[in-house]
């Protein structure tokens, strides 16, 4: 009996030390903002110049603006691209252009949820209210 006690006790100390670490949700992401930058420039830039002939700069929005953008993860409502943001930080997306594509090849082991929060952390702390606005350049 003593053995089943011990036996039980160092399992369920066990599953105590486990469980908070198991699945911790996206929000407890450490955002990079300095990898959101790098992927920012090299693949949303290059992207929008290729299909909207335009670059959209962190500075051309406001942090509440593109805080919004963000959590409402809506990319385009013409139909003409991929409706959401998270698409064009997917897995699926990094390797579709991972052969033309130097930091969508670099990052493709990352998760989608981590680079879309460096992304975010990017374009949020380079916004024209920030402290330092960030261009395409």
């Amino acid at each position: 009996m003593v053995n089943t006690k011990r036996k039980f006790s160092g399992l369920a100390l066990a599953a105590l030390l486990v469980v908070p670490f198991a699945g911790a949700p996206a929000d407890d992401l450490q955002a990079n903002k300095k990898r959101g930058r790098v992927y920012f420039k090299m693949v949303c830039t290059v992207c929008h110049i290729q299909t909207a002939v335009k670059t959209i700069p962190p500075s051309s929005r406001s942090m509440a603006e593109w805080r919004s953008y963000f959590d409402a993860n809506q990319h385009d409502t013409t139909g003409k691209t991929e409706p959401t943001v998270s698409y064009y930080t997917s897995q699926e997306y990094r390797t579709s252009i991972q052969d033309q594509n130097k930091a969508a090849k670099k990052f493709l082991k990352l998760s989608e949820e981590q680079i879309f929060a460096d992304v975010r952390e990017f374009a949020i702390s380079g916004a024209k209210d920030s402290d330092t606005p960030a261009s395409c350049n």
